[in-house]
């Protein structure tokens, strides 16, 4: 991993330095479908009211919602590159290629271009939240599309996972979370200033 990662803020919380809310929330982490408390999880388990309450949103979006895994991924991919966030960056990359999207797409993404190798659904993603990132909400074209396609509960899905994965991005960001090892995941660059 590149040691020029600033230094982690918030580091695991040994078991005996928990109170019992942070012993609860962790458990019930643990007991879900992550199966541990890693990532955003260890920072948010300074809150842990907060954290159940964010961990269960995440787990809507990542495991229930109603948007293709393809989708959800390069949706996770494109709020990790909007933030640099190198973490969850780390994390879907594998689960994007697993997904469908190309390597040539998440090139691009990761450089900071505009992939030219995006399938129809990638395409739409990547406006969709291109434009609520850069303008705080959405053209009527783009919605249009947006809901012929995902249908509303979708686009309300899609915009959820945008919000959801830029908090626990301003999270990461703050605590600076290393990210985990990811053999052949090239961290994110920084954007110029």
């Amino acid at each position: 991993m590149n040691t020029l990662l600033p230094t982690d803020r918030m580091p695991p919380l040994a078991l005996d330095a928990m109170d019992d809310a942070q012993r609860e929330a962790a458990q019930a982490l643990i007991a879900g479908p992550r199966k541990a408390v890693k990532g955003p999880f260890i920072p948010l388990l300074r809150s842990p009211a907060l954290m159940d309450r964010v961990q269960r949103v995440g787990e809507y979006l990542r495991f229930d919602s109603s948007l293709p895994t393809r989708v959800s991924e390069f949706t996770m991919l494109l709020v990790a590159r909007h933030w640099t966030q190198q973490f969850e960056w780390c994390v879907h990359v594998p689960l994007a290629l697993k997904a469908g999207t190309a390597a040539d797409t998440i090139d691009a993404l990761r450089e900071g271009r505009r992939p030219t190798t995006m399938d129809a659904d990638e395409t739409l993603v990547h406006d969709f939240v291109g434009e609520l990132l850069q303008h705080h909400g959405v053209s009527d074209a783009t919605y249009a599309s947006a809901v012929a396609r995902f249908g509303e509960r979708g686009v309300i899905d899609l915009t959820g996972l945008v919000g959801y994965f830029a908090m626990v991005s301003m999270v990461l960001n703050v605590a600076h979370t290393p990210p985990e090892e990811a053999p052949g995941v090239a961290l994110l660059p920084a954007f110029p200033r």
